[in-house]
C-alpha cells in the first residue's frame, strides 16, 4: 500500500529536488557590527557547493548589502531610516558582498554571476522573458547567481517605511526569493532565518521556543496570525515569509523556513531530516496565472457590479463591460488590472483586453454609455477568462 504520510511525502520531495532558491537574511549575512559573517556563511557555502557537485542547481538570493555598507562607512544605525541614505549604503555594500562571496565560494571552485533585479524584470513580460532565459543560461554553465535587488535605482525594498500593502510587487528579499522560485520553476524555496521557523504561541502570546510548526499545507489566517513583526537588522519578518512560502506553494513546490544560524542546517534540509517549518503544496497555478497574481504590476482598477462579481467567482465567465460600474487608474491593452467589487475588496486579477480609454467607451464611464457593453461594434468581454486569476482573500 502506498504511503500517504505527509512528512514521507516532504522528505521525498527536499532529497529528490534538483534546482532550489536559497535565501539569506541580513541576520545571517551580516553581524551587528555590519561585517560579512563568515561563521554562519561558510557552512551554507560548503552545502551549496556540495549540492551542485551532486548536480543540483542552485540560486541563492541574498540580503546584507545595506548592513555591510552602514558599516563600511561606520553609520548609527538610526541614518538608514533615510531612503537616500539606504541607497548609498546599498550602492557601496552590494560590492562588498559580491567579493566576500567571491571569496568564500572561490575555495569550493563556484564561479559566481550578480544578478541585480527591479520591479521592472517582472512586470513587463518580455524582460520578464529575458530573465527566465539569463537564469536557465547560468545555471546550465553550472554558476551560481547570487540576486538581490538593484537598491541603488529601485526603491521597491529600502523605502519599507512607507509602504503600504498592495503597492509593491516585492518589498523584500524573501518574496523576491519566491518569485524568483516560481519563475525559474525551481523545486524548493528555502528561508534561512534567525529563528528555528514558524513558532506556536505559548498561553501569554509569546513565542514557544519549542513549538515548532514541523508541516504546514495550507496557509490560513490563524496561521498568519502566529506571525511576528521584522527583526531588526532586516525588513522582512515571519509573515512575509508565509507570503514567500505562499508563492513557493502556489508554484508547486516545497518551501522551508529554518534557522541558518546552525551550521548543519541546508545539508538537513536537501536530507529531508527535520529543520524549520516544511510548507508542502498539494496543487499548482499555471505559470501565466502565477505571473498574474504574485508578479504582474497592478496598473489600474475594474470595479464591477454583484452579478459580474457572482458570475467571475462562481462559475468559468469573462469580465463583460455590461458587468463593470467604471475603471480607475491608467493602464493600456494587456497590463494586469484589479477587479474589485463595489466596497473596493480585490477579488481577482486580469488582463485587460483594452486600455482604460477603450473601456470607457465600452461601458459609456459607468452610467450613460451603451447598456448593452458595446462601443463601435467591439466584443463586450473587457478580460477574457483564460486571463483571470481569483485573488485568496482568507
Amino acid at each position: 500500500m502506498k504511503n500517504q504520510n505527509p512528512e514521507s511525502e516532504q522528505q521525498k520531495r527536499l532529497r529528490a529536488a534538483r534546482r532550489a532558491v536559497i535565501k539569506l537574511g541580513t541576520g545571517i549575512v551580516t553581524g551587528s557590527d555590519g561585517q560579512f559573517n563568515v561563521e554562519h556563511l561558510a557552512p551554507v557555502a560548503r552545502t551549496i557547493a556540495a549540492l551542485k557537485k551532486d548536480g543540483r542547481q542552485v540560486v541563492l538570493v541574498s540580503s546584507g548589502a545595506v548592513g555591510l555598507g552602514r558599516g563600511r562607512l561606520g553609520l548609527h544605525r538610526d541614518r538608514l531610516n533615510d531612503l537616500v541614505m539606504r541607497q548609498a549604503c546599498a550602492a557601496v555594500g552590494q560590492s562588498l558582498l559580491m567579493h566576500e562571496y567571491e571569496k568564500l565560494f572561490q575555495a569550493h571552485g563556484v564561479p559566481l554571476a550578480q544578478v541585480l533585479l527591479t520591479e521592472g524584470d517582472f512586470v513587463d513580460r518580455n524582460r520578464y522573458s529575458n530573465l527566465r532565459q539569463t537564469m536557465e543560461a547560468l545555471l546550465k554553465l553550472g554558476v551560481l547567481p547570487i540576486v538581490n535587488e538593484n537598491d541603488t535605482v529601485s526603491t521597491a525594498e529600502l523605502d519599507y517605511l512607507n509602504i503600504r500593502a498592495g503597492e509593491r510587487i516585492f518589498s523584500d528579499n524573501d518574496r523576491l526569493a519566491a518569485l524568483v522560485m516560481s519563475h525559474i520553476e525551481a523545486d524548493v524555496l528555502v528561508l534561512l532565518t534567525d529563528v528555528d521557523g514558524l513558532m506556536q504561541l505559548g498561553p501569554t502570546g509569546a513565542r514557544d521556543a519549542s513549538g515548532v510548526i514541523p508541516l504546514v499545507e495550507e496557509i490560513s489566517p490563524e496561521l498568519k496570525s502566529l506571525a511576528l513583526g521584522p527583526s531588526e537588522g532586516g525588513r522582512g519578518g515571519m509573515l512575509t515569509k508565509l507570503d514567500a512560502a505562499e508563492i513557493a506553494m502556489q508554484a508547486g513546490g516545497v518551501a522551508v523556513i529554518a534557522n541558518g544560524k546552525r551550521p548543519d542546517t541546508l545539508a538537513r534540509i536537501f536530507d529531508g531530516e527535520p529543520a524549520g517549518t516544511v510548507f508542502l503544496s498539494k496543487t499548482r497555478m499555471a505559470g501565466k496565472r502565477r505571473w498574474i497574481a504574485y508578479a504582474a504590476g497592478v496598473r489600474g482598477r475594474v470595479v464591477v457590479n454583484a452579478g459580474a462579481r457572482d458570475a467571475l467567482t462562481g462559475g468559468k465567465a469573462s469580465l463583460l463591460a455590461s458587468g463593470v460600474v467604471r475603471v480607475e487608474g491608467e493602464f493600456e491593452a494587456a497590463e494586469v488590472v484589479s477587479i474589485v467589487d463595489g466596497a473596493g475588496l480585490e477579488f481577482a486579477r486580469g488582463i485587460s483586453d483594452y486600455s482604460r480609454g477603450d473601456a470607457e467607451g465600452m461601458i459609456g464611464n459607468g452610467s450613460k454609455g451603451p447598456a448593452n457593453g458595446r462601443a463601435n461594434g467591439r466584443a463586450s468581454v473587457l478580460v477574457k477568462r483564460d486571463n483571470i486569476v481569483l485573488m485568496d482573500r482568507k
